[in-house]
């Protein structure tokens, strides 16, 4: 019997229908198979948690009721790859094959090289395409930014008319959490998944609720509903970044036009705060993309034993728990289990203090918090966790104080009151330093800090101290200077095109720290 040609599109962080030349150009070909396949191996990986899994169902979910209305199918699988695509090729020729890139964890990049190297020896044509401002095989860092506002102008791609689909092909079911091995999650009032849940939350950001974005993105009491929230279905490829960039610029020129260049300048302040965190998003997968070992060793390697000997497990679990006598982090901690978002400079503060106060190294406290992140994107994780650990020696150095976030970002309790009711009585003015409350003052409002709540785990100023005298030992070596040039030639955040001097002195790297706010 003669076996039936197939052009088949394989899902990776691309679980939408618009905007997705693989699906597009291959329903142009012929019959199309449209194939998502849940790997085992990925799924037992530490940074992987429940709640990707129901993100990416729902997704799926969606994505399959918009492709039988083209009439076409959803093809699922569990299983290993390249095995799934063997399995395929015995019943069907794969004419060929069509995915997005992918700048994932190690085991997608392991797994893409197995894919490849299968293809190849098949004979057949893996046609991969770019979805974002990533650039596969970059040269250098010079110019990135032009080739990323290329990208962006490109125009999106439309979804197919018509679907043409193989008879009798295996199209499969979606599987349960549970036959993945994955316990139900205990968390809620997580965001669903699905490109229309995409397109909602990036129309409501840019029409109503990011009118605030540019001040209120840095209060974890704001950026609920002010930050975009656009993070998660970015993340797992429910609305591409060009998309986002193109309604983005429609929607600044609706405002200009409608209002005669005469509206709001809280829109105007906080679109162009907004545009410039798309770029970034980018930025930072461009690093991972460029070096894949980041996920597992220091950018700069000059900072390699730093931390590696002083692990403190008894600090790691009263950090996940939400136990460390620092409100805002505790607060944070146990808001960031329960719901899986946090904004962005809440995060840096809890990555700080876990590397700067706890003097944790990055990598586990890295890996737990992608678990508890529903946004994971490896390339933006990674190097951010580093960022905050100051291990990249390009960037400042930023120890936050966390009785100033609360001080600066909320005031009166009401984030700090709601994740950590036993604080839910203490007086404003003492929410930032519990413990400095007098005595009788913590018997009246019921909190008796070592006993109700926990006393700090350390003394912030002597573990500030501590921290920056070492890391700043190592940073003004000569060994740090020539390696930190590397990083930055490598790396860097620029536009120029010229050829980039020598820095004398590290201090001269500071600008490139980027922010201090939020991502979308």
């Amino acid at each position: 019997m003669q076996r039936i040609p197939i052009h088949l599109v394989w899902l990776k962080r691309d679980i939408r229908l618009s905007d997705h030349r693989p699906i597009t150009e291959a329903c142009q070909a012929g019959q199309t198979v449209i194939l998502y396949v849940f790997e085992p191996k990925l799924w037992a990986m530490p940074e992987m948690d429940r709640s990707h899994f129901d993100f990416i169902r729902q997704s799926l979910h969606e994505l399959s009721a918009k492709l039988e209305e083209l009439g076409g199918r959803l093809a699922i699988r569990v299983g290993e790859l390249p095995d799934v695509l063997v399995d395929i090729s015995r019943d069907f020729t794969i004419a060929k094959l069509y995915s997005h890139e992918e700048t994932g964890n190690g085991f997608t990049y392991d797994r893409d090289r197995l894919v490849s190297k299968w293809a190849r020896n098949a004979g057949i044509d893996w046609q991969q395409y770019h979805h974002n401002g990533v650039v596969r095989r970059l040269k250098g860092r010079n110019g990135w930014a032009d080739l990323w506002q290329q990208r962006m102008r490109e125009p999106v791609a439309q979804p197919p008319a018509r679907i043409q689909i193989p008879n009798e092909f295996d199209w499969g079911r979606l599987p349960t959490g549970e036959e993945l091995g994955l316990a139900p999650t205990q968390k809620s009032n997580l965001q669903p998944g699905g490109e229309s849940q995409a397109l909602d939350t990036l129309e409501s950001f840019l029409t109503t609720r990011g009118v605030d974005y540019r001040k209120s993105m840095s209060s974890p009491v704001t950026s609920w509903d002010s930050c975009s929230r656009l993070s998660p279905y970015l993340a797992w490829g429910c609305i591409s970044v060009r998309s986002v960039h193109h309604r983005l610029i429609a929607r600044q020129r609706e405002l200009r036009e409608a209002h005669a260049g005469s509206f709001d300048s809280r829109w105007l302040n906080s679109l162009n705060s907004f545009s410039s965190r798309l770029a970034w998003h980018c930025h930072f997968m461009q690093k991972l993309e460029d070096e894949p070992e980041l996920e597992f060793r220091n950018m700069n390697r000059v900072y390699d034993g730093l931390r590696e000997n002083d692990f403190n497990q008894d600090y790691f679990e009263a950090w996940k728990e939400g136990k460390t006598g620092y409100p805002m982090v505790d607060a944070c901690m146990r808001a960031l289990s329960q719901h899986s978002w946090i904004n962005f400079r809440m995060r840096a503060m809890l990555m700080s203090f876990a590397a700067n106060h706890l003097w944790l190294h990055w990598r586990p406290t890295a890996v737990y918090l992608a678990k508890h992140f529903l946004d994971f994107e490896p390339g933006i994780h990674f190097s951010q966790c580093q960022m905050q650990s100051g291990t990249t020696g390009i960037n400042s150095v930023r120890i936050y104080s966390p009785a100033k976030q609360v001080i600066d970002h909320d005031p009166t309790g009401q984030f700090i009151r709601k994740f950590v009711p036993e604080l839910s009585m203490v007086p404003d003015e003492h929410l930032a330093e519990p413990h400095k409350m007098p005595l009788s003052l913590q018997s009246r409002v019921g909190c008796v800090v070592g006993e109700d709540y926990p006393m700090p785990i350390v003394d912030h100023r002597l573990a500030y101290k501590a921290a920056r005298e070492k890391i700043f030992a190592i940073r003004q070596s000569a060994p740090a200077i020539e390696e930190s040039q590397r990083v930055f030639i490598k790396h860097g955040s620029r536009k120029k095109r010229d050829p980039l001097p020598k820095p004398k002195k590290v201090s001269e790297y500071r600008q490139l720290s980027l922010f201090d706010d939020d991502t979308p």
